[in-house]
């Protein structure tokens, strides 16, 4: 530590001057210069470096998870653990950036006709499958946004069905409801609960549960 201080202090200060004052000698000062990185203390300043630019690549927005799964995308550090990518991440204070934004999801100013609301508010059911309900959130991947559209039983609380997808369109909304379908087989007259978003209003969205004997409710 004290070889240490007198190097980052050369600038202001002699070598001469400082080695008395924190009580070594000039001679032990100049041979732990010439010492060579210990293999270990290289391995770490490399690592501490790719970390660093990954960390850039993301613009701040990544935190110890995201940065430990792009380290593991090379051979040399498959195994990485993502405790070891924290603490490296907190001595060099790097911290993610959270993101302060809202995204819409839904677009409930549109023309087309909504579906009535007949549970209103009333979200308890005695058996599984006689009620779903459906809503679209938001996830950052990467540098992207993508919209998860999920359908949750109401008895069991249970996803029966999602899709994952980078635009607001209605096909995933279709391609959401359809997974949910092949997955449970529920009998006609499941009531299907949604917001008033254009998706869900969408004619073919309708289609496809009329298709299947389901109904739409808001």
């Amino acid at each position: 530590m004290k070889y240490k201080f007198i190097e980052g202090n050369r600038s202001e200060f002699t070598v001469k001057k400082m080695c008395p004052v924190m009580g070594v000698s000039q001679s032990g000062y100049y041979f732990w210069l010439r010492k060579p990185i210990s293999k270990r203390k290289t391995e770490k300043q490399l690592l501490q470096n790719i970390i660093k630019d990954l960390f850039a690549n993301h613009k701040g927005m990544a935190g110890s998870p995201l940065i430990t799964a792009d380290l593991r995308d090379f051979p040399e550090y498959s195994n990485v653990s993502r405790q070891r990518v924290a603490r490296l991440m907190k001595e060099m204070g790097l911290r993610c950036k959270t993101v302060k934004k809202f995204v819409v999801t839904t677009d409930s100013k549109h023309n087309e006709p909504v579906a009535p609301n007949l549970l209103n508010q009333n979200f308890k059911t005695l058996a599984p499958d006689q009620a779903w309900v459906t809503d679209i959130t938001y996830l950052k991947i990467g540098k992207k946004w993508h919209y998860l559209t999920v359908f949750i039983d109401l008895f069991s609380r249970i996803v029966v069905g999602w899709d994952l997808s980078p635009s607001l369109e209605r096909h995933s909304a279709i391609r959401a409801l359809k997974k949910s379908i092949i997955n449970r087989w529920p009998g006609e007259g499941l009531l299907v609960h949604s917001d008033r978003g254009i998706q869900y209003a969408s004619a073919d969205f309708k289609r496809e549960l009329k298709r299947n004997g389901l109904i739409q409710l808001t």
